[in-house]
C-alpha cells in the first residue's frame, strides 16, 4: 500500500448524532481506545480498507463547539488545526438541522475539507422533516450525504467523497456576517497578514472578536497591538449591539444557521402525534416520569440481582469438583497450593463477579442507545440542585454505577470548575458495578433482596447529604440544565455489544492480573503464617469496632485495587463461595457498607490526581476512609438490635 493511499480522518459532532455508530461501523474490530497526551479524555481511533485505500478514523469527543470552554473542544479545534486531517466528516442530526448547523458554520470557518453526513434521515422522516440535501450542498459548498448510521446507508457514499476530496480540494466557501462585523473582521484580517500562526486569519479574528482567551494570547505574544485593536472593535460592537460581542457574533451564527434551515428544510405537517412524543409527555411528566423511572431502574437491578444469582449458581455448580481434581492431580505442596490460588481466583472472579457485570452493562447501554439518559437527567435536575448541581450530574452518576473511572471523566459535561468538583466527589460514592457484585452477590443472594435495595437507598441518602454539604462548603450557585434531549430510538445490538466488551476487556485484562497476583500473595502470606500477625494489627478496627472476621482487614487494603477483590478474595482464603457459612447477616451488611464508601479504587483515585491534582485526591481518599469505618461502625451497632 503506497503512502498516497492512505486517508486521514476525523468524526466530529454533537453528542447523540450516532457518531459512535458512524465509527464503529467504519472500523468495526480494527478500533483501539486509549487517551489524548496528557490527558485523561478517551481518544478513539480505528482503521478501515476501502477502495484500495487506508483509511485512519479518528472519532472526537462529541462537542457543540470550538471554544475553551472545555478541554474536549480545545482538543477538538488543535488537532484540526495542527494535525490537518484530509476530511472532517461532520456528522449531523437531520431531526435538528438548524442547531447542528452552527457547529457546522465553525468547522467551515476552520477552512478545513468537509463532508457533512446528514445522519438519521429515518427519525427526520418519521417527523415529517424532508431536507433538500443538494440544495444545503450548493449553499455549503461541501458534500452533503443522507445516512442511516444504524443500518449503515449512506456511509460508504461518505467514503467514495471522501476519496473524491483528497484528489480535489474544493475551495471553503465564506458565509458572511452582518455589516458591522464583517467590517471589525476585515480590519483585523488585514493586521493579522504575516503573522506566523497556525491559524486562518479570519477564524483568527472571529476569535478575538468572541473575545477567545487562548487566541488572544497567542496573537499578543506575536504582536500585541492587535489584541488591543479587538478590544475596541468589540467594544464598538457592543455599543451598536448593546451586549457583549462574544453573544453579537453567537447570535448572527444562529441567525444564518436559521436561514440556511429555513432555505433547505421542508416541515411536512403531521396529523397523529409520533409514538416519539407520546413517550417524552409520559416520560417527562412529573407524576408519570418518576413512577416510569422508578420502574424502569428497579427492573433493571432486579434484572441483575435475577440472572446473576441464576449465573452465579450455574457456575458454582460447573466449578465445585474442580479443588479436588487438582489436588489429586497436581498435590498439595506449597507451589502447588499457590497454583492453585492463582486459578482459584479466576474462577471465583468469574463465579461471582462477572455473572452481575455483564447483564449490568448490558442494560445500562441499552438505556443509552434507547434515548433516556437525558430524560432521566431532566426529571432528576430539581433534585440535584439541591445538591449543588443540575441535572447532567445524575448521567455522571449512572455511568458511576457501572465504574467510577468514566464516571468522574464524565463531570467534564457540567459547566463551572465548582459543579465539576462536587460531582466527581459524589460520584466516588455511587455503587460501581464491582460494589455491586459484593450487594448482589453477598447481601441480595443471603440476606435478601430487599436489603441489597436498601443499601442503593442507603448510598443515595449519603450522596444528597454529602452534597448538600458539599454545596454549603463550596459557594456557588448551580447553572440551569441546558443539554440536548435526543429522540427515542431503538438501541442497535451490535452497537451495544460493542460498548459491553470495551467495557468487559477492562475487567478482564486489567482485573484478572490483579486478582491473581492478589490471590497468590494473600495464600502466600497465610502459607508462611504471616496471616494472623496482620490480621492481629488490624483487629482493633475489624474486629472490635466493625465486628468482622479479622481476615477482612488484609482484604480491604486489597480491595483499594478493585472493590470486587473484597469478596473474589475472601472466597479463595475460605475456599467457598457460601459465604452464610461463615459470614453472619449483620456482617455481610456491615461489610457491604464499609466496602462501598471506604476509598475510591486506584483507578478512581488516578482520575481524581490527574483532573484535581494530589492534594484534593488524597483528601477525598483519607475524608472517605474515617467516613466508611464510622459509618459502618454506626451501621453494625444498629444492627445489633435487628439480628
Amino acid at each position: 500500500m503506497t503512502e498516497e493511499k492512505r486517508i486521514n480522518i476525523v468524526l466530529a459532532g454533537h453528542g447523540n448524532t450516532g457518531k459512535s455508530a458512524v465509527f464503529n461501523y467504519l472500523t468495526g474490530l480494527h478500533q483501539h481506545i486509549g487517551n489524548w497526551a496528557g490527558k485523561t479524555i478517551e481518544k478513539l481511533e480505528g482503521t478501515l480498507y476501502y477502495n484500495d485505500h487506508t483509511i485512519d478514523v479518528l472519532d472526537l469527543p462529541g462537542i457543540y463547539s470550538l471554544t475553551t470552554y472545555s478541554e474536549e473542544e480545545l482538543i477538538s479545534r488543535e488537532y484540526i488545526i495542527h494535525q490537518q486531517p484530509d476530511c472532517v466528516i461532520n456528522i449531523i442530526d437531520s431531526t435538528n438541522l438548524e442547531r447542528n448547523l452552527i457547529f457546522t458554520l465553525q468547522l467551515l470557518e476552520l477552512e478545513c475539507p468537509i463532508v457533512l453526513a446528514l445522519n438519521m434521515m429515518d427519525l427526520a422522516k418519521k417527523k415529517g422533516i424532508t431536507i433538500d440535501f443538494k440544495k444545503l450542498q450548493d449553499i455549503l459548498n461541501v458534500p452533503v450525504i443522507p445516512t442511516v448510521a444504524s443500518r449503515g446507508s449512506g456511509l460508504t457514499g461518505i467514503m467514495d467523497k471522501v476519496i473524491g476530496l483528497k484528489e480535489e480540494k474544493a475551495e471553503p466557501r465564506i458565509h458572511p456576517y452582518g455589516k458591522e462585523i464583517e467590517d471589525c473582521i476585515r480590519q483585523l484580517s488585514v493586521l493579522l497578514q504575516g503573522i506566523d500562526l497556525p491559524y486562518p486569519a479570519r477564524w483568527v479574528a472571529i476569535k478575538l472578536l468572541e473575545k477567545d482567551k487562548d487566541i488572544t494570547q497567542r496573537v499578543r505574544e506575536k504582536k500585541a497591538e492587535i489584541p488591543e485593536k479587538a478590544k475596541r472593535l468589540c467594544e464598538h460592537l457592543e455599543e451598536i449591539h448593546g451586549h457583549d460581542s462574544s453573544l453579537v457574533i453567537a447570535d448572527e451564527r444562529s441567525h444564518l444557521a436559521y436561514r440556511i434551515s429555513r432555505e433547505t428544510v421542508t416541515l411536512i405537517a403531521r396529523r397523529k402525534i409520533s409514538l416519539n412524543d407520546r413517550l417524552d409527555a409520559i416520560t417527562t411528566h412529573r407524576f408519570t416520569g418518576y413512577l416510569i423511572m422508578i420502574a424502569i431502574l428497579g427492573g433493571m437491578f432486579l434484572t441483575v440481582f435475577t440472572f446473576g444469582n441464576w449465573l452465579s449458581g450455574w457456575f458454582d455448580t460447573l466449578f465445585k469438583d474442580w479443588h479436588a481434581v487438582w489436588n489429586n492431580t497436581v498435590g498439595t505442596t506449597f507451589f502447588a497450593s499457590l497454583g492453585w490460588a492463582a486459578i482459584e481466583s479466576v474462577l471465583a472472579l468469574v463465579q461471582i463477579a462477572l455473572p452481575y457485570i455483564l447483564p449490568f452493562y448490558i442494560l445500562l447501554y441499552v438505556l443509552e442507545g434507547w434515548g433516556y439518559m437525558a430524560r432521566i437527567s431532566f426529571l432528576m435536575d430539581h433534585f440535584m440542585h439541591k445538591m449543588g448541581i443540575h441535572g447532567k450530574g445524575c448521567i455522571s452518576f449512572i455511568i458511576g454505577l457501572g465504574c467510577n473511572v468514566p464516571g468522574c471523566m464524565s463531570c467534564r459535561i457540567m459547566e463551572s470548575k465548582r459543579e465539576r468538583f462536587i460531582t466527581a466527589v459524589l460520584v466516588t460514592l455511587v455503587p460501581c458495578s464491582a460494589v455491586s457484585v459484593i450487594v448482589f452477590g453477598l447481601v441480595g443472594k443471603y440476606v435478601g433482596l430487599l436489603w441489597a435495595l436498601g443499601l442503593y437507598l442507603f448510598a443515595m441518602i449519603i450522596i444528597f447529604l454529602a452534597g448538600k454539604l458539599s454545596s454549603k462548603l463550596m459557594k456557588g450557585e448551580p447553572v440551569e440544565l441546558i443539554m440536548p434531549m435526543p429522540d427515542y430510538r431503538t438501541p442497535q445490538v451490535k452497537t451495544i455489544l460493542y460498548q459491553t466488551w470495551d467495557a468487559l476487556k477492562e475487567f478482564i485484562f486489567i482485573a484478572a492480573p490483579i486478582v491473581i497476583l492478589s490471590g497468590v500473595i494473600i495464600h502466600a502470606i497465610n502459607l508462611a503464617g504471616w496471616m494472623p500477625a496482620i490480621s492481629s494489627f488490624l483487629s482493633p478496627v475489624t474486629v472490635a469496632w466493625l465486628g468482622l472476621p479479622a481476615i477482612t482487614g488484609i482484604l480491604l487494603i486489597f480491595g483499594i485495587l478493585r472493590k470486587e477483590l473484597i469478596l473474589v478474595m475472601l472466597a479463595a482464603y475460605l475456599g467457598t463461595t457460601h459465604f452464610s457459612d461463615v459470614l453472619s447477616s449483620q456482617q455481610m451488611i456491615t461489610l457491604a457498607v464499609v466496602s462501598m464508601f471506604y476509598i475510591p479504587c486506584v483507578a478512581t483515585i488516578s482520575v481524581l490526581w490527574k483532573e484535581y491534582g494530589w492534594k484534593k485526591a488524597m483528601a477525598i481518599c483519607m475524608l472517605e476512609i474515617l467516613f466508611a469505618l464510622i459509618l459502618a461502625g454506626l451501621v453494625k451497632r444498629l444492627l445489633d438490635f435487628v439480628f
